[in-house]
């Protein structure tokens, strides 16, 4: 099947990764960037839904489940766990590609709308890798751009070091998680105030903007 998948999207245009399993799915999502997953529910060691909400975690790309599960209530699960989309084996090429186009289309609209964001006081624009507060330039570092963006991406959400040293620096750093300490001290004082960049104690950071 994936083979097939594959050899189908590669006429289409597409280039393509496919994986055996979960496991490999997931270390090939954070060795390199996709522009969406393609996720069977039936597969071994972790199903689809264990793998699409791990997903969830750390990326919002778009996500495709496939499976001969038909019925309602897996179509409704894979979507409540952040689907785009839902296709049931058998399925034709045509279709295949077909939705796989109209969700990067949507995806597509959706970041171009999300390039320049405005949250209280910080606006990050993502295109051009700036960032001001109150109309006045902020100049971060790439690491610390990177960080703001990914905590702003999961706004509300509290992210622990762990998560923040691997999806920022990569899973192969080898530096101590203090590293993220000593970043969020130093985008704190960049930005001229802590309240964005909350403490969860135990844990470790998450973006709120303050109540005004």
């Amino acid at each position: 099947m994936r083979n097939l998948v594959q050899m189908y999207l590669e006429n289409s245009g597409f280039r393509c990764v496919h994986a055996s399993d979960g496991t490999d799915a997931l270390k090939s999502m954070k060795e390199k960037n996709f522009d969406l997953v393609i996720l069977d529910i039936m597969m071994p060691f972790e199903d689809g839904y264990v793998v699409g909400s791990k997903i969830r975690a750390f990326s919002q790309v778009p996500i495709i489940f496939l499976s001969a599960k038909g019925e309602e209530w897996d179509k409704v699960r894979a979507l409540q766990l952040g689907g785009d989309d839902y296709i049931v084996k058998p399925f034709s090429p045509g279709e295949l590609v077909a939705r796989i186009n109209a969700v990067l289309r949507r995806t597509a609209h959706a970041k171009n709308d999300e390039e320049r964001v405005s949250l209280g006081k910080i606006t990050i624009d993502k295109k051009g890798r700036s960032v001001s507060v109150e109309g006045d330039a902020v100049a971060l570092t790439l690491k610390e751009f990177e960080l703001l963006v990914f905590l702003v991406q999961h706004q509300g959400h509290a992210l622990s070091r762990e998560q923040l040293l691997e999806f920022v620096w990569g899973m192969d750093y080898q530096g101590s998680l203090r590293t993220v300490d000593t970043h969020i001290k130093t985008l704190r004082m960049k930005l001229g105030t802590g309240d964005y960049i909350q403490t969860i104690w135990g844990v470790g950071y998450k973006f709120e903007v303050p109540e005004s």
